[in-house]
């Protein structure tokens, strides 16, 4: 008859309290590091996705092109400006709330804004093209929506932008019968931390 086994002899398969602490350590490092990779995919896609939409027109954002080139043709289409300003005490304005746009040509408008404060700020201008269809036709070759802007205190500043709505808008199904677009823009501040890092990038740049 076989004697029972002796368990001093023969360990126990039960993994120990100190080894299932190390394990338990080990995956909550790598749970850790996943979320830190996460997070920090999602902070750099961030300006991806934002130069993509400027590229594309995805998602209301109208293009943006350092020089664009069509040949005009005779529909014209009403541009209407909406301007609004988010936490900072400036007047924010289009010159004429409207203006004709000719499919293929040019257009230039003017925006004023007013640093209200005693102080200068800086701000940055976010801005949509409705409806999202128009998006992907309208077209910025100059604005200053493109960079940060800082204003001083009690200046007022007229800004042009030039623009183009793409020829190919009146053969678009979901756009050929649209009579108006309206492009719309948001001042938003410029947290201190960021504007003292694009100032440094300014001075790097210029030397």
């Amino acid at each position: 008859m076989a004697e029972p086994p002796d368990p001093l002899s023969h360990p126990s398969s039960h993994p120990s309290p100190e080894r299932d602490g190390a394990k338990r350590r080990k995956v909550a490092a790598i749970l850790a590091l996943v979320v830190v990779a996460m997070v920090g995919v999602a902070y750099a896609s961030v300006p991806l996705y934002r130069a993509f939409c400027a590229a594309t027109g995805f998602n209301g954002q109208a293009r943006r092109v350092e020089r664009a080139s069509f040949t005009p043709i005779a529909r014209q289409i009403t541009v209407r400006f909406d301007t609004n300003v988010k936490d900072l005490p400036w007047d924010f304005a289009p010159a004429a709330p409207t203006a004709q746009a000719q499919l293929g040509k040019a257009g230039l408008a003017y925006f004023k804004v007013k640093n209200r404060s005693n102080a200068p700020l800086r701000g940055r201008a976010a801005y949509n093209v409705f409806p999202e269809a128009a998006a992907a036709y309208f077209i910025k070759t100059q604005c200053f929506c493109f960079s940060d802007q800082t204003i001083g205190a009690g200046e007022e500043v007229t800004f042009p932008v030039i623009f183009y709505v793409d020829p190919k808008f009146d053969k678009d199904s979901s756009t050929a019968n649209l009579s108006e677009i309206l492009l719309s823009y948001t001042f938003f501040p410029v947290p201190p931390a960021k504007a003292a890092e694009g100032a440094t990038t300014a001075k790097t740049s210029a030397r």
